[in-house]
């Protein structure tokens, strides 16, 4: 079992920045990529950006340029750094933790960019 803790969430103008946490713990060591999603109301949930244990990162093409994802072995958290937003940004952030045989998500905390 793995699980996950988000924060870091809020509300900001738009062209403002926010950074989100997500601490995992449990069966940590059978994690091999983790990543950001999000969910708008009366959306599907959507990849924000995944990152490997080896350091791979992959963004979608709405954010890329504007946000960056690392991780923090020694933590064993990932950050989502999200610069200049927009108020499409807006929605539920969840942290997802994949392990190859399960993926795990995070309760998610939201995130408002007012215009």
């Amino acid at each position: 079992q793995v699980q996950l803790v988000e924060s870091g969430g809020g509300l900001v103008q738009a062209g403002g920045s926010l950074r989100l946490s997500c601490a995992a713990s449990g069966s940590i060591f059978r994690i091999t990529a983790m990543g950001w999603y999000r969910q708008a109301p009366g959306k599907q949930r959507e990849l924000v950006a995944t990152i490997t244990n080896g350091g791979s990162t992959n963004y979608a093409d709405s954010v890329k340029g504007r946000f960056t994802i690392s991780r923090d072995n020694a933590k064993n958290t990932v950050y989502l750094q999200m610069n200049s937003l927009k108020p499409e940004d807006t929605a539920v952030y969840y942290c997802n933790a994949d392990t190859a045989a399960f993926l795990y998500w995070g309760q998610g905390t939201q995130v408002t960019v007012s215009s």
